[in-house]
């Protein structure tokens, strides 16, 4: 782990393995960046503390490792500086060894006083933190203070990590709030190098009028560094008419679509219904439509092979959309099918890492579904915020008590067709507990339980013309999980909301009875967020009130306070949560614009900054 330089100082080489990003074969994942500072005075000053410092970064990388996943499933890749950082020589030194290694993410550690904006990181567009240990045998913390206060009369904002507890100097173990402040940022600092450089893949325009699908390419540009690649739908049936797809991965697809998809209800009168050879056509187009928005977003390598060397490449999407109602659907099979199966963390090849596509090509809720991906590996569910349930309500139809979380109302997640089949939560956890799972942890028992829990029912007509199968299931209940929305607002720019909570398990008659008002084939989820002592997430009802859009994304886990972490680094205000204050971890310099008022603080930060790209 430890090397010696030629200029005398001990240096670190990278830990981690060199793994690639499968969106840019050349590159590989970025990596995080540990800078160790360290008070310049030699003759004595400096080499006293070389040992220190150097330990601490060396548990900073150990714990990062350790913990942190690529999308991939390998550890996350740390490089750490070739020499302490004293001054602005090997500050500089060090800053080029990062572009080199293609780090995306920046944290400083140090025990001891060093010069702050002599030794700091003034790179603006790489997120940045700063771990000031807290012990008294060297001020550590005062140099993080000085540091910080750089950071924020220099406009490059930055994290402050300090320990509550004081640490013995010869203490490298990292306590459990520095352990935690550790992770949150570098999870959410690793998304946003994720997301930079890659693209939102567009097929399709803007469906029925809804506004998260006027795809806004400033927004994506500047605060999220995509860019938007549009495609228009005929670009399927070009695709599914002159051959270009991979006609055996179809063969075999279908295959496990026949021995795995289980028929549902036809729920369309006798006239409507479609026949079985018309069906049969529907599965292949389904499947292929599956097979060509991958391709799209990714490309695919064996169309190369098949002499579609343009195709093979496709558009370096990490997230995209699909619009189908209602050019598409009023002629050919619906989405439903494509969208299910690419956001669920396996197909018909087994598991792998789920796709994020949102259903009518709805962006500012693939946004928010794409963070979720990124902050915890699994796959996420896309959802109408369609109804408000109160307990008098549910009393009144279906005469049952709504009790525990349930006991304040329950909201109604009903996607109008597809949805994640990890949603069901028919994978069980370390915990034995139902879960949603990294692709590299899904087990061939996990797919077989998931797939036993939903059914494939032939669309309804009246919506959708040219048939097709929507995605029927209910979500287990008790599974902790967090809704999430973007919306952009005129005069303001993008805000997010972010509302955790658990799903609730119904009686079946009573499932059966609310869920058939609205659809029962399609999959549902009801969603009891946990309420506030006062405003706006006081109640289920205000929640549903203020949300800011029809459509909701959830992920598995109460990890709001990540998604608010990295809102920050985007400078995307808040506008609405129930995450407890005391995990709320962004910038030091957000306290400078209220502390007192967090909410307006963040509002104030995020419009002084401005957008990451801009």
């Amino acid at each position: 782990m430890f090397a010696q330089n030629t200029a005398g100082n001990a240096g670190i080489v990278n830990v981690g393995p060199t793994t690639l990003d499968p969106l840019s074969p050349l590159r590989p994942f970025p990596a995080i960046g540990i800078r160790p500072t360290i008070d310049g005075r030699r003759d004595g000053v400096r080499e006293s503390l070389e040992g220190q410092v150097l330990a601490l970064a060396k548990a900073a990388a150990d714990l990062l490792t350790s913990e942190l996943r690529n999308p991939d499933g390998s550890p996350v890749r740390v490089v750490i500086a070739d020499a302490c950082i004293g001054g602005a020589m090997e500050a500089s030194a060090c800053a080029k060894k990062f572009a080199r290694e293609d780090v995306g993410v920046s944290l400083t550690v140090t025990p001891c006083w060093c010069y702050g904006s002599e030794t700091m990181d003034l790179d603006p567009g790489i997120p940045k933190a700063v771990w000031g240990f807290n012990g008294t045998e060297r001020p550590g913390a005062v140099y993080l203070a000085a540091v910080l206060a750089a950071h924020a009369q220099k406009g490059v904002p930055a994290f402050g990590i300090y320990g509550q507890d004081v640490q013995d100097a010869g203490d490298y173990s990292i306590p459990l709030d520095v352990r935690t402040k550790l992770l949150r940022f570098a999870k959410a600092g690793l998304a946003v190098a994720l997301m930079k450089g890659k693209s939102y893949l567009s097929v399709g325009g803007t469906s029925m009028g809804i506004a998260g699908s006027i795809v806004n390419h400033d927004f994506f540009q500047k605060y999220l560094g995509l860019r938007v690649e549009s495609v228009d739908t005929v670009e399927l049936v070009r695709r599914i008419e002159r051959g270009v797809i991979d006609g055996a991965e179809t063969d075999r697809a279908l295959q496990w679509v026949e021995a795995n998809l289980k028929p549902g209800t036809d729920i369309n009168p006798p006239n409507r219904q479609h026949s079985p050879e018309r069906k049969a056509k529907e599965w292949k187009i389904c499947v292929q439509m599956t097979q060509i928005i991958r391709d799209l977003m990714v490309g695919n390598p064996r169309l190369a092979e098949l002499g579609f060397g343009e195709e093979a490449l496709g558009h370096n999407a990490i997230v995209g959309g699909f619009q189908g109602q209602r050019h598409w659907t009023d002629h050919l099979p619906n989405g439903d099918v494509a969208e299910a199966i690419l956001n669920t963390s396996f197909d018909w090849d087994g598991p792998r890492s789920p796709y994020v596509v949102a259903t009518e090509n709805d962006s500012l809720n693939a946004v928010p579904m794409l963070f979720g991906k990124l902050l915890t590996n699994t796959a996420q569910v896309f959802a109408d915020v369609r109804t408000y349930w109160s307990p008098d309500a549910v009393k009144r139809v279906t005469g049952h008590t709504l009790t525990g979380h349930a006991a304040g109302g329950i909201i109604h997640l009903i996607n109008s067709g597809p949805a994640a089949l990890d949603g069901i939560g028919a994978m069980k956890g370390k915990d034995g507990k139902p879960a949603f799972k990294p692709f590299w942890e899904v087990s061939k028992e996990d797919v077989k339980n998931t797939l036993e829990q939903v059914t494939w029912c032939p669309a309804v007509d009246e919506y959708f013309r040219g048939g097709g199968f929507s995605t029927n299931y209910k979500t287990m209940g008790g599974i902790p999980i967090t809704m999430t929305r973007i919306s952009l607002v005129d005069g303001l720019g993008p805000i997010l909301q972010v509302v955790e909570g658990w799903t609730v398990e119904l009686p079946e008659k009573v499932h059966q009875t609310l869920d058939g008002r609205t659809n029962p084939t399609w999959p549902t989820t009801w969603f009891a967020p946990r309420l506030t002592a006062s405003g706006p997430c006081s109640s289920a009802y205000s929640i549903m009130n203020n949300w800011s859009a029809n459509h909701g994304a959830f992920a598995f886990g109460h990890v709001g306070a990540d998604f608010i972490t990295l809102a920050s680094l985007l400078r995307i205000p808040v506008s609405l949560h129930n995450v407890p204050d005391e995990q709320i971890f962004r910038p030091s310099s957000w306290n400078l614009f209220g502390a007192m008022e967090p909410q307006g603080a963040d509002y104030r930060a995020c419009a002084a900054y401005g957008p990451l790209y801009r």
